[in-house]
């Protein structure tokens, strides 16, 4: 139970002495702090030791470093709970763990994710865990502002400096206006979100939820929980992967608030390294790259580049022409890719074979030649003569008897020697590398896709079982942009043709090489300095060069790799992660879920979403058919049932658009109610962009410093944005909007995951004929709202939505 009053002498003393806490939590945290950067300073002054020793100081350095993040994350709302337990104990629950001043102290913290703080989200007054009273601290600034009391025993158990006072914590957090980024809930996740928080790490689990369950907030602190409980996660890191570059902006806060820097955020188009995609398909050139079957034909197209003739191949080279058969080239083809070796990968040995039969062949006929002209000679001169005659000039240059001299003694040039001079040359004749450069040439993703977007060709031959209607939706302009739908493609086309790194690995033994030769320079220098045979005398000092090889000294000048495990992550396509974690799931595509499962071989996934906000075409609208190709039935699902954002007169009037989607669907409770009803309003196609305007600012002007969203068809978001910014200046839209702005004018696609205090809808008509699933994306933009909720339509309303129009009359 609750209560709140004015503050009371008492409740001021019991304020003041949380207040006395939470100074002495903060005073440790600095002592905390400055051990922790006086060890990091050490460790990055040191210089000297083996190359192992390196890369254990750039670990010792990244964990020093993010511990300090952690400390510095939690320096505002660093402890916001307490737990009295029935048995006496007091424990404090806070962003991270704090440990006594002894080491054999009691902790004067306890992280909020550690199991002993679990009673904090999960104890009811039918459940209490053992809990007497749970105490929410509100803070600001290392300040304690308010505290609020939950009593799960008999009041008159209470001691006497207790005073039960304010509000639930959670319903005060939902009052406050919205800031424009999410800020993390550790003091206010509920029971059913913590359950799911909590959950096993291995394995696959789908979260289901409707708009306002908190899907989002669950997903993140997931990843930190996970992270603090399987600290082997903090070496291969964890992905979190969203809607759209506006989305992660929002959510951008929340882990680096809690001092996790192993977390990798990414939206779809960002999963390839090198490309930043933001460029939309039309919606079926979308939904057909997102099929499986890309993934074939991505295969064919490929084999299409390996050796794929429809007849012999002639070799003008060295004076001769060489017919290279189509059987000997499929042959050298299949074995070079034996096995499953990716075509850049590949591309030496099918070289070899075709090098090694040229220089075979040219050997053979060169040597056929040699034999053809000596049968000639030895038809029209007399060889004998020619031996003597030449015997002698020997002798007279010589002074030897070489009388006896016999040409016919010196074997012909052996096969093997010219087959292996041919070797030679072929890898520098320009014919030669032409015609490998035709039969295997070396492939680029980006080149790939390039070639087969932009020859009908070449897709007609790797797409057979597209229709030409589909295929004509895939064709498009050279220069045109990587769209998000590219990116799983371009992923795949780099599994496919692989990277053949064999000389990036020659020029880095190269500069290895270069550095230990520096490195005995200077220890020859160190040596000659010393004394001139490089000795020193009875009772000199030793120097460097008495001490260390050019090989150690060039190793222990190697830089560390000092980046973050994002960091890493976000340039190594190959990167693997110890757990994903897709939040608006329900729009990835079955070739992005390949994506995601090369990403992490092991099936660790948290999946997040709600199937009636499926709205891209290439999504799906049931969880078991989008998993069941990558994860079978090995996955299991948790439904959230509360929602905190929306209150229940907008759920309502949302409703009947929920059923239109499926009706089996129901949406989730809401905890709060009183708002106002939403509002419907017409107006003409010519006052529309106006009226808008006007709207708009009204919204803003009754936010009390809230933020307010306009959503707008995709077609017509730059002339109603232009609109709107004309009348409210600061109005922020486009691919990088600022969410911090007071008023943004968004699509669809970029609200998804968001939330604002008010939301102007327009022209939903136009958004249901604009989206491939125009009802899911029409419930997406109504239920943004956390107050209030406008909707301004120029022409006749959707059947879905009648109901609002009949409401305001």
């Amino acid at each position: 139970m609750t209560s709140s009053s004015l503050e009371r002498p008492a409740q001021q003393a019991d304020r003041e002495r949380e207040q006395d806490r939470l100074d002495l939590l903060h005073q440790q945290v600095g002592v905390l702090r400055e051990h922790i950067a006086r060890e990091l300073r050490i460790v990055l002054r040191e210089s000297t030791g083996t190359a192992q020793g390196q890369v254990e100081r750039g670990a010792t350095a990244e964990r020093l470093t993010r511990r300090l993040a952690a400390l510095d994350a939690a320096e505002n709302g660093l402890c916001f709970g307490r737990l009295d337990r029935m048995t006496g104990d007091r424990l404090y629950i806070g962003r991270i763990g704090v440990p006594g001043a002894e080491p054999d102290d009691d902790p004067l913290l306890i992280d909020w994710r550690a199991p002993a703080a679990r009673p904090f989200y999960t104890a009811t007054a039918a459940a209490p865990q053992g809990v007497r009273l749970r105490r929410h601290l509100h803070t600001r600034n290392r300040r304690v502002l308010r505290v609020d009391d939950e009593l799960f025993a008999d009041v008159s158990t209470v001691p006497d400096d207790i005073q039960l006072s304010g509000e639930a914590a959670l319903l005060a957090a939902l009052r406050q206006s919205k800031t424009g980024r999410m800020q993390d809930a550790v003091a206010t996740l509920q029971a059913e979100q913590d359950r799911i928080v909590r959950s096993p790490h291995a394995g696959v689990m789908v979260v289901q939820g409707s708009p306002g369950t908190g899907k989002t907030v669950v997903a993140l602190h997931r990843a930190a929980y996970l992270l603090y409980t399987h600290q082997r996660l903090e070496r291969s890191g964890v992905l979190v992967v969203g809607p759209n570059s506006v989305f992660l902006d929002y959510i951008g806060q929340v882990l680096p608030g809690l001092g996790e820097t192993s977390v990798l955020l990414s939206s779809v188009g960002g999963l390839y390294p090198g490309v930043l995609a933001r460029a939309e398909d039309h919606p079926g050139a979308a939904e057909i790259k997102g099929r499986l079957v890309m993934a074939d034909v991505l295969e064919t197209a490929v084999r299409a580049r390996q050796a794929a003739v429809t007849g012999p191949v002639d070799v003008a080279i060295g004076g001769e022409l060489i017919r290279l058969t189509r059987r000997f080239l499929a042959d050298a083809a299949a074995r070079a890719t034996e096995g499953g070796v990716q075509h850049n990968l590949a591309r030496p040995a099918f070289r070899e074979a075709v090098f090694d039969e040229l220089a075979g062949r040219l050997a053979r006929v060169i040597g056929d030649i040699e034999a053809g002209f000596e049968e000639v000679l030895a038809d029209q001169v007399d060889v004998e003569a020619l031996e003597r005659a030449v015997g002698k000039d020997l002798a007279s240059v010589f002074g030897e008897d070489v009388s006896v001299y016999d040409i016919r003694a010196q074997e012909p040039i052996e096969f093997a020697e010219r087959k292996a001079d041919w070797l030679d040359k072929l890898p520098h004749d320009p014919v030669a590398r032409k015609l490998m450069d035709s039969l295997w040439p070396v492939l680029t993703p980006e080149g790939l896709l390039t070639e087969l977007f932009t020859d009908p060709d070449r897709l007609a031959e790797a797409a057979p079982q597209l229709t030409e209607a589909e295929r004509a939706l895939l064709l498009r302009e050279p220069t045109a942009p990587w769209t998000l739908s590219d990116v799983s493609l371009l992923d795949e086309a780099a599994e496919l043709l692989g990277f053949d790194d064999r000389a990036e690995t020659e020029r880095a033994a190269a500069r290895r090489a270069a550095q230990r030769d520096y490195a005995q320079g200077v220890l020859d220098i160190a040596r000659a300095s010393h004394g001139e045979d490089g000795t020193a005398g009875a009772g000199a000092q030793l120097n460097a060069a008495d001490l260390v090889t050019a090989e150690q000294l060039a190793e222990w000048h190697g830089a560390a790799d000092l980046r973050t495990v994002a960091e890493r992550a976000a340039a190594d396509r190959s990167w693997v992660f110890g757990h994903v974690i897709a939040d608006e799931a329900q729009d990835v595509s079955p070739m992005t879920w390949r994506l995601l499962v090369r990403r992490c071989p092991t099936r660790s996934f948290t999946i997040v979403g709600d199937a009636a906000q499926s709205s891209d075409a290439a999504g799906s609208t049931s969880w078991q058919q989008a998993l069941e190709p990558f994860f079978g039935t090995r996955w299991r699902r948790e439904d959230l049932t509360v929602n905190y954002r929306t209150p229940a007169e907008i759920v309502s009037a949302s409703r009947p658009v929920l059923e239109a989607i499926a009706a089996d669907l129901a949406p989730a409770r809401a905890v709060r109610d009183g708002a106002a009803p939403p509002r419907c309003e017409r107006t003409t196609t010519q006052e529309f962009p106006a009226r808008l305007a006007a709207v708009a600012a009204e919204a803003a002007r009754g936010g009390e410093g809230g933020r307010v969203a306009v959503i707008v068809p995709s077609a017509t978001l730059e002339r109603l944005a232009t609109a709107v910014a004309a009348e409210i200046p600061g109005t922020s839209w486009g691919a990088d909007a600022d969410l911090e702005q007071g008023v943004v004018v968004l699509n669809v696609r970029q609200v998804k995951g968001l939330e604002f205090d008010s939301v102007v809808v327009a022209d939903p008509q136009g958004i249901l004929d604009g989206s491939a699933r125009g009802l899911s994306d029409l419930y997406v933009a109504l239920t943004r709202a956390g107050q209030s909720l406008h909707v301004l339509h120029p022409g006749p309303l959707p059947d879905v939505l009648r109901h609002l129009a009949q409401e305001a009359t």
